[in-house]
């Protein structure tokens, strides 16, 4: 091991994890990577239903995603074949009562301005309005004064009801998972600002073509492993705790492997790569480590409908006029037959900030998206799907307010770093902050 190589533990194998491991592996120290779990991925990972690998949630990634791209290349994954890359749109089904927002391949910002005239379902005023907040927010440059909340941030920009309502509402949800009246404005601008707001492929939209867990995770714990490293599953670390006095010590372990023998190990660096629950756990044990803050969290909702292999979306994925009062939960449905070719006929409907669609039994949500369905692509059909199955993370993010507090990567201890999704960032709780905070830990690590 090179003098300047350190022992480091990751704690955690979603994706923060699996990115700290890979940065740190690369930057030549020697990583274990422990999980709990027995899959990789964390709260993005791949699960087994009526025999098809699929995911814990639908996702959509950016073309902004820089540093998940890179890593992912990093181990080996081409772009190419782990996602369907489609332009900027925002598409509902025809003569649902919605719009066609779809940018062409022009370079930024033609591509908006040539998708903007070119839009359907929109009214002058509509399209003006969206031009308004387009290059209001560019003067600004992306950044308020004051934080304010997504809905606030609207008003104040003279938008239309029906632009909010089949536009910026579904962008709001999808990219912070975050009710509008509750949502950061100036996190919201930041993901505008690096997509919409960037070079043109910036705003392009991935749809994974392959499982969350075979995209990264797995190709991750392979690399640490071929760079000497290990990867533990099924592996509780139950506590932390200071190898010596000296501040440069390092840290001792203590684990339970999957069949309960619990093991001592030592390390000269440690990343907490879990949610901020047990990572305030395991600091709330180590003297002048940080509180953490209690985060509120937003659920994500898949549901997942089975029916004839013939059925074929005009598109990979349409957005859904959602409306609780009326039980139409569904913000965007996804044909997963466009997407791995041994899932014809499936279709996967996201309902993001999902707590009271999942209040009722997962039977009834089940047949209210059907409904929805049939009602909005007139396909009396779709009513009777062969099976279905909901699938709810109920912890997928935390609610992403106006000018929240959250944690730094540094602790403030010596050679132990937190990284996830919810530390300090731009962004809100995406596999792109999750990635950008393991790499940024690793880059941390003191070398000797």
């Amino acid at each position: 091991m090179k003098s300047s190589a350190r022992k480091v533990a990751v704690i955690g194998a979603g994706w923060a994890g699996c990115a700290a491991a890979v940065e740190a592996s690369r930057r030549g120290h020697q990583v274990t990577l422990f999980e709990r779990a027995r899959t990789l991925g964390g709260r993005a990972r791949a699960v087994e239903l009526n025999g098809m690998l699929l995911d814990n949630g639908q996702h959509i990634l950016l073309g902004a995603y820089r540093e998940t791209l890179r890593l992912m290349q990093t181990v080996g994954i081409k772009a190419t074949d782990a996602f369907l890359r489609l332009p900027l749109q925002m598409r509902y089904a025809p003569d649902s009562g919605g719009m066609d927002f779809l940018a062409p391949r022009l370079p930024a910002p033609l591509h908006l301005l040539a998708a903007l005239l070119r839009a359907k379902g929109l009214a002058r005023e509509d399209k003006l309005a969206l031009a308004r907040f387009s290059s209001t927010a560019r003067w600004m440059g992306w950044q308020l004064h004051t934080d304010c909340t997504v809905a606030e941030l609207l008003e104040r920009f003279d938008q239309t009801d029906r632009l909010v309502r089949l536009m910026w509402n579904p962008l709001c949800i999808a990219a912070l998972n975050t009710p509008p009246q509750r949502a950061s404005a100036q996190v919201f601008l930041n993901v505008l600002r690096d997509s919409l707001g960037a070079r043109r492929a910036a705003s392009d939209m991935l749809l994974p073509r392959v499982d969350l867990t075979s995209m990264f995770p797995q190709h991750a714990a392979a690399h640490v492993e071929k760079a000497g490293g290990s990867v533990y599953t099924g592996c509780t670390v139950n506590a932390i705790s200071p190898a010596g006095e000296a501040a440069e010590a390092g840290w001792t372990l203590q684990t339970n492997g999957g069949g309960g023998a619990a093991s001592t190990q030592h390390f000269d660096a440690v990343i907490i790569a879990t949610d901020p629950g047990r990572a305030a756990e395991l600091l709330a044990a180590l003297p002048g480590a940080p509180p953490l803050p209690a985060f509120e969290h937003e659920p994500i909702t898949t549901c997942y409908l089975q029916y004839d292999a013939s059925l074929r979306l005009s598109q990979p994925f349409l957005a859904l006029i959602d409306d609780a009062e009326s039980g139409n939960w569904g913000q965007f449905v996804f044909d997963r037959g466009q997407l791995v070719a041994n899932q014809a006929g499936l279709l996967a409907v996201v309902v993001s900030t999902s707590a009271l669609a999942v209040a009722s039994e997962q039977e009834n949500l089940s047949a209210a998206v059907a409904r929805q369905l049939a009602e909005t692509l007139r396909q009396p059909e779709l009513l009777k799907p062969h099976w279905s199955k909901v699938i709810s993370e109920k912890r997928a993010t935390f609610v992403c307010t106006p000018a929240l507090t959250r944690p730094a990567i540094e602790t403030g201890l010596s050679n132990l770093f937190l990284a996830g999704d919810y530390v300090a960032s731009d962004y809100p709780a995406t596999l792109e902050s999750a990635v950008q905070s393991g790499v940024a830990a690793a880059k941390l690590i003191k070398t000797r």
